[in-house]
């Protein structure tokens, strides 16, 4: 596959990301809904920190997607076209800036698309950092969710676990 082609292919799974994003959101607000609703069953807790820690955890590989995808979908708009130098995310970014601009670097962990001046120096394109905020947040809190239904299980395991005591089972 040549470079042109992954890079359409990856930003093609940006988008599908993107789409994927309000599916996550309808089952995320149902799920809520069903814990606040009466009729649930009395074991909901730890089946809904599981669940919240894997949601948590596709919430962070959806956004980090996205922004891979943002990232190449700038990178190819910049080596292709006739319009693509100076790079349009660098244009938009910094209007003031597009004289100078002799080049870019995409960047893919983090996400980051920098554009180069002519001295050396760069300045960031499109602001990814917020989705690389938030995907490390959805990181954290599903480790925080898992090990929290991990402790309630092992909590709930030595409570039925107990040893009878001896002068009532006799």
């Amino acid at each position: 596959m040549t470079q042109g082609a992954g890079s359409i292919v990856f930003a093609l799974l940006g988008f599908a990301a993107l789409v994927a994003t309000p599916v996550w959101a309808v089952a995320v607000v149902i799920r809520l809904l069903s814990v606040v609703l009466p009729g649930r069953r009395p074991d909901w807790g730890v089946p809904l920190l599981r669940w919240g820690a894997g949601m948590a955890a596709a919430a962070a590989v959806m956004l980090l997607v996205m922004a891979l995808g943002a990232v190449q979908l700038s990178d190819h708009e910049s080596r292709s076209g006739t319009d693509s130098f100076p790079p349009p995310a660098c244009r938009d970014a910094a209007p003031h800036l597009v004289e100078q601009i002799v080049g870019h670097r995409a960047s893919y962990l983090p996400p980051a698309f920098d554009c180069v001046l002519e001295d050396g120096t760069t300045y960031p394109g499109p602001p990814y950092g917020w989705l690389n905020g938030l995907a490390v947040t959805c990181v954290v809190v599903s480790a925080l969710l898992a090990a929290g239904a991990r402790c309630a299980t092992r909590r709930r395991t030595t409570r039925q676990v107990r040893v009878p005591d001896p002068e009532t089972v006799g």
